[in-house]
C-alpha cells in the first residue's frame, strides 16, 4: 500500500500547503513592482529618444553648410550609441532584478541544495 512519505524530504516549490499561495502572492507582487519600475524607466526612454531625434531635425533646420550638418549628425549618432550602451545594461539589470526575485521565492530565500 502507497502511503503519504513522512521524514526528511524537502517541501516542493510548488506545494500549495504550508503558505506556499501566500508565498505565490507576494512573487507575483513583487515581480509585478519589478515589471513597473522597469516599464516606467523605458517610457522615460523612449521620451528621451523622442527628445534627440527632434533636437536632431531642429538643428538640422538652422544649419548652414554640409558639413555643419554633418557634424551635428555625429553628435547626434554618438549620443544614440551611448543611449543604446545605457539600454543594454538597463536590460541586464531589469532581467536579473526579476530573476533574481523568482529565485529567491522558489528557494524560500535559502540557498539552492547541491546534489
Amino acid at each position: 500500500m502507497l502511503g503519504k512519505s513522512t521524514g526528511s524530504a524537502k517541501a516542493s516549490p510548488f506545494d500549495w500547503g504550508g503558505g506556499r499561495i501566500d508565498a505565490i502572492a507576494n512573487l507575483q507582487r513583487e515581480v509585478l513592482e519589478a515589471y513597473e519600475q522597469a516599464s516606467r524607466a523605458w517610457v522615460a526612454r523612449v521620451q528621451s529618444e523622442v527628445e534627440l531625434w527632434s533636437g536632431l531635425a531642429t538643428k538640422l533646420t538652422t544649419t548652414r553648410s554640409v558639413p555643419e550638418a554633418m557634424q551635428t549628425y555625429q553628435h547626434c549618432i554618438s549620443q544614440r550609441m551611448q543611449m543604446a550602451a545605457e539600454d543594454g545594461r538597463r536590460l541586464s539589470e531589469d532581467c536579473q532584478k526579476v530573476m533574481q526575485k523568482i529565485t529567491t521565492s522558489l528557494t524560500n530565500g535559502s540557498p539552492a541544495a547541491s546534489s
